[in-house]
C-alpha cells in the first residue's frame, strides 16, 4: 500500500488542533531561534563589537521601541504589498498550471514564455513598472506577483501531471463526470505538489517585496532599510531585517497551516518516525 495513504480515512483537524499541532511541531524551532539570540548578546559583550559594526539584540530592540511607530506604518504598506502579490500569484499560477498540465498546445507555447519572464533578473524591469505604472502600490505588487508566480506554478504543474492514469481510467469506467474527477482524484492528488509551490513562493515574497521598495518608494520597510543604512543606524537596520524576516515567516507558516488542514492524510504531516505500511 502506498506510503502517502492511510489505512483508514483521515478526519480534518480543526483550526485550534492543527495550531496546536503546528506549534508542537516548531517548538524546537523557537528554542533554536531563542538560543541563537542568547549567543548574539553575550558573543557581542565578550568581544568587545563595536555597536555600529554589530549591536546586540538588546540595543536593536531599545531602537526599533523608539521609532515603532514609524517602522510598524513602513511594516503595514510592505506587509500589503506581500499578501497582495502573493495571492495574485496563487489565483493566477495554479489555474494556469492546470492548463499546461492538461493542453499540450498551451505547454508548447504558453509554458516556455513563463519560463522567459522568470529568467529576466525582477530587479531589471523593475525600473520599467515604475516608468509605465508611477510610484504607487501597482508596480510592487506585481514585482512580487512575478517573484512568487513561477515555483507555484512548476509545482502545480509537477502535481497535475502526476495523476495515476489508471485511476483516471478507471474512473471514467464508473461514469463519473470530468468535474467530479477533479475535486476527486486529480486535485487532491496535486494538492502536495501545490503546497510545495506555494510554501517556496511564500518564503519569496517579503524578498520581492523588499526589491520593489528598493527601486522607487518613499515608504515601506525597503524604504526605511535603505534610508537606515545610508545613516549607518545599524541598530535599526537589523530591527527592519528581523522584523521582515517576522513578516515572511508569518505568510510561510500561515501556508503551512493551511496545508496541515487542507491535507492532514499526506506523508508530510506526519510526526517524525511514523511510515505507512
Amino acid at each position: 500500500m502506498s506510503a502517502d495513504i492511510p489505512l483508514q480515512p483521515v478526519a480534518a483537524p480543526t483550526l485550534g488542533a492543527a495550531f496546536v499541532g503546528w506549534l508542537r511541531k516548531r517548538g524546537g524551532v523557537l528554542a533554536v531561534f531563542l538560543a541563537l539570540f542568547l549567543l548574539w548578546e553575550y558573543a557581542v559583550w565578550l568581544f568587545g563589537v563595536k555597536e555600529y559594526l554589530l549591536p546586540p539584540p538588546s540595543k536593536v530592540w531599545t531602537e526599533f521601541m523608539k521609532r515603532s511607530d514609524i517602522v510598524l506604518s513602513g511594516a503595514i504598506v510592505t506587509t500589503q504589498e506581500i499578501v497582495g502579490g502573493y495571492l495574485l500569484a496563487v489565483f493566477v499560477s495554479i489555474p494556469l498550471a492546470l492548463a499546461v498540465a492538461r493542453s499540450r498546445f498551451i505547454e508548447e507555447s504558453v509554458y516556455p514564455v513563463v519560463v522567459f519572464l522568470q529568467i529576466i533578473p525582477k530587479i531589471a524591469i523593475a525600473p520599467l513598472f515604475i516608468i509605465w505604472l508611477g510610484f504607487g502600490f501597482t508596480p510592487k505588487l506585481l514585482i512580487v506577483f512575478l517573484l512568487c508566480f513561477f515555483p507555484i506554478v512548476v509545482s502545480s504543474v509537477a502535481g497535475f501531471k502526476a495523476v495515476d492514469p489508471e485511476v483516471m481510467d478507471f474512473a471514467h469506467t464508473t461514469g463519473a463526470s470530468g468535474w467530479r474527477m477533479f475535486f476527486k482524484i486529480r486535485l487532491p492528488q496535486a494538492l502536495p505538489d501545490i503546497f510545495t509551490g506555494l510554501k517556496v513562493g511564500a518564503a519569496l515574497s517579503a524578498t520581492a517585496a523588499v526589491v520593489a521598495e528598493f527601486v522607487a518608494a518613499d515608504r515601506g520597510l525597503g524604504y526605511l532599510l535603505q534610508q537606515y543604512n545610508g545613516q549607518l543606524e545599524t541598530p535599526m537596520v537589523f530591527a527592519i531585517i528581523v522584523l521582515l524576516s517576522l513578516i515572511g515567516l508569518v505568510v510561510y507558516y500561515f501556508v503551512e497551516l493551511v496545508e496541515r488542514l487542507v491535507i492532514p492524510w499526506h506523508v508530510s504531516q506526519r510526526p517524525a518516525g511514523v511510515t505507512g505500511i
